[in-house]
């Protein structure tokens, strides 16, 4: 077949063939009975073998080499190009990454653009000194906080994660739907960090993001949900903030915000107007405790029981005192113990 023939029938250009003639790579090795030089079937079968390996992502060397090395592995240069592929696309993903903070910034003008990507150059700097200086300087304009954000979630140190909350708190709660983003995010350092950026916000913006998250399948991310429920005052977290003390998992905390759900209700007078109501709460927390107590048995639930118990400590209500009168003859002798001092603390 002719050199027109052949690019027609397979789709690389005439040039192209020409090109690996020249090459050597894939070259005519027949001729016509005029003289003009053709490719044999055999010529074909190599052309088409040179275009899958250049789908692969092959130079043209190595093609060479593979086609023409007697023996060839092919496992060793197929391993190298998946370890070319993948840090290719990772540098893409970075790149998109900084397009994406760019573009988040809403830029009007080249500069807009620029001083953004400055500020994403001093916050990737080496230095942890020189990534807090930036962050201490940086503008509280909105279009800032994608890039704030993005560089507080990677932050390695703590001192300058801290400063990066900081720099995004001074515009509200602009920055809390990126900070949410991230409680999904497959890595759990990211998804920690998001948690502790909300945490240190503490407005309710950022407490009821935390608060959507009781589901996630990450338990140290869920149980900042449930105590972010607590902290709104969402009595129906009462069964998992006891949960938490009976797991052992942020269980001060939990037993602290148990203890404010519990709490009288100081502005909401009873009917005569002569002391604060007593929400059902108090009763609540005691009958979820109880209920808690009863369900952890058996010696590896001891020390469950006793956190149980002093979780007890700051619920007001008649619920609890005579919680903790039964509990004085409990078989264990620690729980005991908690319910005879926290009675005599408060008589």
């Amino acid at each position: 077949m002719l050199i027109g023939e052949v690019a027609e029938l397979s789709g690389v250009s005439a040039r192209m063939l020409r090109h690996y003639d020249s090459l050597g790579l894939v070259t005519p090795s027949e001729r016509t009975s005029g003289g003009y030089r053709s490719y044999s079937a055999a010529d074909l079968d190599r052309l088409f073998h040179v275009e899958g390996l250049r789908s692969l992502g092959l130079s043209l060397a190595d093609i060479a080499a593979a086609l023409d090395t007697p023996g060839f592995e092919p496992a060793a240069m197929v391993d190298r190009l998946m370890a070319d592929t993948r840090e290719r696309i990772a540098r893409d993903r970075e790149l998109l990454g900084r397009l994406d903070r760019v573009r988040a910034g809403e830029p009007s003008t080249w500069a807009d653009v620029l001083r953004t990507i400055a500020l994403m150059r001093g916050l990737a700097a080496a230095e942890p000194s020189t990534r807090q200086r930036v962050a201490l300087t940086a503008g509280a304009q909105r279009g800032d906080l994608a890039t704030l954000a993005e560089a507080m979630l990677v932050e390695p140190q703590v001192n300058v994660a801290d400063t990066l909350i900081w720099a995004l708190a001074r515009s509200g709660d602009d920055a809390v739907p990126l900070l949410a983003a991230a409680l999904t995010a497959p890595d759990a350092d990211r998804r920690r960090r998001a948690v502790h950026a909300l945490r240190k916000f503490n407005t309710p913006a950022a407490l009821n993001a935390l608060a959507t998250q009781t589901a996630n399948p990450d338990p140290a991310v869920a149980a900042r949900a449930v105590l972010a429920r607590g902290s709104l005052g969402d009595a129906d977290a009462i069964p998992a903030l006891v949960a938490l003390i009976r797991e052992g998992r942020d269980d001060v905390e939990a037993a602290d915000t148990l203890a404010t759900l519990a709490a009288p209700d100081t502005e909401q007078p009873d009917p005569t107007g002569n002391r604060p109501a007593s929400p059902g709460r108090a009763d609540a927390v005691a009958r979820a405790i109880a209920a808690a107590l009863e369900a952890a048995e058996g010696p590896e639930a001891a020390d469950a029981r006793r956190r149980l118990a002093s979780a007890l400590a700051d619920i007001p209500g008649p619920q609890a005192a005579g919680l903790l009168r039964r509990l004085t003859t409990d078989p264990d002798p620690g729980v005991a113990a908690i319910a005879h001092f926290l009675l005599a603390r408060t008589s």
